[in-house]
């Protein structure tokens, strides 16, 4: 009797786990000896402020001064309309700039290489001085004075800054138009608007997102730039920081006093700006970034979820 052996088949054997990755992050010494070098500038700058002869009670003493608050409300009001007065002066300056014709064209760039050219310190002087030139003022029939008496520290202020600033912004403005693609104006007009209806509806509603972010810096700066208006005697922050710096003999803790309101006042700003060009760039990006209260409340959340799963 024989018997029949069969070969077995080949048996599948899983193949081995793969054993896990263990990644190592690289080291960056040099981040970490730089912010040491930092920290400790930083701490030897505190230092010497806090070793200084420096009365710093009188700062939260004066901080909210009558004299001060005016100062502040007149450089906010200042700020406020010389960059209105630049950005409506300027959107007319960046048209004619672009102008085919060439008398308007000529006379839109004269006034922005007059303006850009010449400090704004300068400017201010002029205008406060004119009455050297200029006796009287009259506009027959609406309105005739002396010089003097018409051209009042607020005016000189608001025509300085305002008129300096409408030559930055027309080249803003400038560039923002320009940088709406040629083909939304010649699909408006083939519709049948107007060259002004056009910039209007079509070419300024998309120049916006290109005009927006430096419009915001510059009022930030113009902001900043108010404090030069001592010079023609308007009351605003730093003049009355100075004043009252020189009425109590804390001249040097004023002028850090002014500092400080500045700084809050550009913070606020800041923010505005933010949240505007955030506003603005709506039609230009898929997801808005995410504002500061949505990154603090992503840190916490991805901090959160790391200390639970150490403690898993």
């Amino acid at each position: 009797m024989t018997t029949k052996i069969e070969k077995a088949g080949p048996v599948d054997v899983p193949p081995p786990a793969p054993e896990s990755i263990k990644a190592i992050p690289v080291r960056h010494y040099g981040r970490w000896v730089a912010a040491i070098i930092a920290i400790a500038l930083i701490a030897l700058l505190i230092s010497a402020f806090a070793r200084g002869d420096v009365n710093w009670n009188a700062i939260p003493d004066y901080f909210f001064d009558g004299e001060v608050l005016r100062g502040v409300r007149n450089t906010v009001w200042i700020t406020i309309l010389s960059m209105v007065l630049g950005v409506a002066l300027g959107v007319i300056l960046a048209v004619m700039r672009l102008s085919k014709n060439p008398v308007t064209a000529s006379i839109a760039w004269g006034y922005i290489w007059f303006f850009r050219g010449t400090p704004v310190y300068v400017q201010l002087l002029v205008w406060f001085n004119l009455g050297l030139v200029f006796d009287y003022i009259n506009i027959m029939p609406i309105y005739k004075d002396e010089w003097s008496d018409f051209m009042t520290p607020f005016l000189a202020a608001l025509l300085g800054l305002g008129l300096n600033e409408a030559a930055y912004m027309a080249e803003i403005c400038r560039a923002g138009i320009q940088s709406v693609d040629e083909g939304q104006s010649e699909a408006a007009q083939a519709l049948g608007m107007s060259h002004a209806k056009t910039l209007r509806r079509v070419v300024l509603p998309q120049a916006m997102r290109v005009i927006v972010p430096p419009t915001g810096n510059e009022f930030i700066n113009m902001l900043k730039t108010t404090s030069l208006v001592i010079a023609v005697q308007y009351w605003d922050l730093l003049q009355a920081t100075s004043e009252v710096g020189q009425n109590s003999g804390a001249t040097a803790e004023m002028l850090f006093l002014a500092a400080a309101w500045y700084l809050i006042l550009t913070s606020v700003l800041s923010v505005g700006q933010y949240y505007l060009e955030r506003y603005y760039a709506r039609g230009s990006s898929r997801s808005l970034p995410a504002t500061p209260l949505q990154r603090v409340r992503a840190n916490l959340l991805s901090f959160s979820n790391r200390s639970g799963g150490v403690g898993a």
